[in-house]
């Protein structure tokens, strides 16, 4: 199997090195908007460089791998699916719902393969919370906590480009709230704060952000992210149902200490960033990706479901900025959309 990777950056890089590893990848040809960078990371691995996108189609591939800025999803996903050719991307598909929908339009009507990049749902937390819902070990669940604090904002130029607090990061936990419970968001009420750094106001963007998501069911959730956390990368979600509560993210990198005189004490070393806390669920991401390819398993996350988590993420903002409560079906994209 021969895969092309588009992008050659901190996931990118990630990516190729899972891939090139794989002992049902022969090869890879890899490229970048810096050719220098995917020159580099080529002989370092020892697979091929192309000079661009162009070669990576000319010269033949069996599968494409996504990992540039979101701007150039959209257009390489097509150009895959007119192609013929299965493609893992990065999320999200793109950064508004008619760039989304035209891309998985074009999939399906190629009848070609689109995996998204949502790592959480290959992570062993994340699984095991999936089970313990769906086993009925929780009883009727009626609340959920879920939050993404990052240690470190990301360059000031990023932030006018990443869609904004909601889309960029907090969609991993609207995707995964909808994984794990099973269930969908009916409605939610947002909010965020941009009394941090300028960089963020300036953007138009938040540095805090909160909402409350009322499931198709009748259960509360509430999802929270913070750009600037100092103690460390957070990343958690508590489920608590009529007969037990559990937790994903809670052992000891975790970046939280107790004020209880016999609390759990501070981490010795907390978690940095999503690249180390989430390394083994991106390798596997990847292998069942590859497994897809082969056709040895269903896709496990496709473009619909990509889009769902975005809609939250609209509504959030629409939330946000008109200070109201948005219902899902106010926002494009549901099922009538595909009718």
């Amino acid at each position: 199997m021969r895969i092309g990777v588009i992008g050659t950056g901190r996931i990118g890089t990630i990516h190729a090195n899972t891939l090139s590893r794989h002992r049902d990848v022969g090869s890879l040809i890899l490229t970048d908007a810096d050719p220098a960078r995917a020159q580099d990371l080529a002989h370092r691995l020892g697979e091929t460089a192309a000079p661009g996108v162009e070669e990576i189609f000319r010269w033949g591939v069996d599968a494409v791998v996504i990992t540039t800025a979101t701007s150039a999803h959209a257009e390489l996903i097509g150009r895959a699916a007119r192609s013929g050719l299965p493609v893992f991307c990065e999320k999200p598909i793109a950064l508004d719902l008619p760039g989304t929908l035209s891309a998985i339009a074009e999939v399906e009507t190629a009848g070609t393969v689109l995996q998204m990049g949502f790592q959480r749902r290959f992570d062993t937390g994340y699984a095991g919370a999936r089970e313990a819902v769906r086993s009925g070990r929780l009883g009727r669940l009626h609340t959920v906590r879920a939050l993404t604090s990052d240690q470190a904002p990301p360059p000031a130029a990023w932030l006018p480009v990443s869609g904004g607090l909601y889309r960029d990061t907090l969609i991993h936990d609207f995707d995964v709230l909808r994984w794990v419970t099973g269930r969908e968001v009916a409605d939610v009420y947002a909010t965020g704060s941009d009394a941090g750094p300028a960089m963020f106001r300036e953007a138009g963007d938040v540095d805090t952000g909160a909402a409350l998501l009322t499931l198709d069911d009748g259960t509360l959730a509430t999802v929270t992210g913070a750009r600037l956390n100092g103690a460390g990368y957070d990343v958690r979600m508590e489920l608590a149902g009529e007969r037990d509560q559990i937790v994903v993210g809670l052992d000891d990198r975790t970046p939280i200490a107790s004020t209880e005189p016999t609390g759990p004490p501070a981490a010795d070393k907390p978690w940095a960033g999503f690249l180390e806390r989430f390394g083994p669920a991106y390798e596997a991401e990847l292998n069942a990706f590859v497994e897809v390819v082969r056709g040895e398993r269903a896709n496990p996350c496709d473009g619909r479901e990509a889009l769902q988590a975005l809609r939250v993420a609209e509504a959030c903002e629409v939330s946000r900025r008109e200070r109201r409560p948005v219902r899902l079906a106010e926002i494009p994209g549901g099922a009538a959309a595909f009718a």
